[in-house]
């Protein structure tokens, strides 16, 4: 099973983003020693819970996402991944920490080298100064983070990106792209940006199909600087994908600890799972309140299992799919597969949509979900 430790805490609160979050200046604005006391008891309640696993789990991932996981700071992440070190038999192939360039310093990073952090992850967004303000990014995206991530860090790293920002056009893009693609990350991910229906950020992004444009404009620029598309929204170099993400997509199982995080944990006996999601309450979680339960049946977890698989380029693990249910892809969905072959949007060979039709994965999911539904 791979491991997620959610990090809920930001610097500030952006416009679009919908994940559960804590706005630190909202603390800080009481005091300083408030935002280290709250930073100080959820480093320790995740240490609690890691201490908890069962003895002899082999994590082959690890992943620290947010939120910001660098506004943690140096000490209290040595701390954490410490802790994992002492409790894992194995040493995981990839260990990911998510940072935004304001917060990314040389003792974060050296930290990060000594405790065995793989790939740090930049959340960019965009250089580009007028539309991080628009939708209430902290800090300013420069070069420096990039920099230090070379020099101090040495692993591999990962940029996001941006588009349909408000004030972003085709120059805008491409410009990100060409200062990001000249120091070398491994991988990237290009990210379309959408917001609430009727809200105020709504109205001041570009016409929708202008930024399904602006997006593939993105989309090309990363493959002709050679960015292989293995997922919708992920680029990398070969042979440099996420390797945690890459088991969300197959749905394998993992375990969330932290606020809002949640488990899944399949019985690939019976084609069915277990979920335990945690409360977005920090609060809740330091307390060391249990999480809710859900089971998800064996109709469920076919569904989740073709919604995530068919983001991926290659499409759902086949071998997977029918050792978990006992049929095929082919035998689940046949006249959805038919109708988008037939249309050149599925690949030929095997159930994955192709570089054009992952433009339309929702309507793909649409029909899918139908028919797996159909009596």
């Amino acid at each position: 099973m791979s491991l997620y430790f959610h990090i809920p805490f930001c610097a500030g609160s952006c416009a679009y983003c919908d994940f559960y979050s804590i706005d630190l200046s909202d603390l800080s604005a009481r005091s300083k020693t408030a935002v280290n006391t709250t930073l100080d008891r959820y480093g320790e309640a995740l240490e609690r819970d890691l201490a908890r696993l069962p003895e002899n789990l082999v994590i082959p991932t690890v992943y620290l996402g947010g939120g910001t996981p660098s506004v943690l700071g140096a000490p209290r992440i040595g701390r954490l991944l410490s802790a994992l070190r002492g409790v894992l038999r194995n040493r995981p192939a990839e260990i990911t920490v998510e940072a935004n360039p304001e917060s990314v310093t040389e003792p974060f990073l050296r930290v990060c080298r000594e405790t065995g952090v793989t790939r740090v992850s930049l959340g960019i967004q965009t250089f580009h100064e007028p539309s991080r303000k628009a939708v209430g990014r902290t800090g300013s995206a420069d070069n420096n983070a990039l920099s230090l991530v070379r020099e101090y860090f040495g692993g591999a790293f990962s940029v996001d990106l941006m588009t349909g920002l408000p004030l972003q056009d085709e120059r805008v893009l491409l410009r990100d792209i060409e200062q990001i693609v000249s120091r070398g990350p491994e991988h990237i991910s290009l990210y379309a940006l959408t917001a609430e229906h009727g809200s105020p950020l709504e109205k001041r992004l570009p016409d929708p199909d202008a930024a399904d444009a602006l997006w593939i404009r993105g989309r090309d620029a990363l493959r002709d600087n050679g960015y292989e598309q293995y997922e919708v929204s992920n680029f990398s170099l070969p042979g440099k994908q996420s390797a945690h993400n890459i088991r969300y997509w197959r749905m394998e199982s993992w375990i969330g600890l932290g606020a809002a995080a949640s488990s899944t944990l399949i019985d690939e006996e019976t084609g069915s799972a277990a979920r335990f999601t945690f409360a977005p309450d920090i609060d809740a979680f330091i307390r060391g309140e249990p999480p809710d339960f859900e089971a998800l049946d064996r109709n469920t977890l076919i569904k989740e299992t073709v919604l995530m698989g068919f983001r991926y380029r290659a499409g759902p693990d086949a071998a997977r799919f029918h050792r978990r249910f006992g049929v095929r892809i082919e035998d689940i969905i046949p006249r959805t597969l038919a109708a988008w072959r037939e249309k050149g949007l599925l690949e030929p060979e095997k159930p994955a949509l192709t570089e054009a039709g992952l433009l339309f994965l929702n309507r793909f999911l649409r029909d899918a979900f139908t028919e797996i539904d159909r009596p």
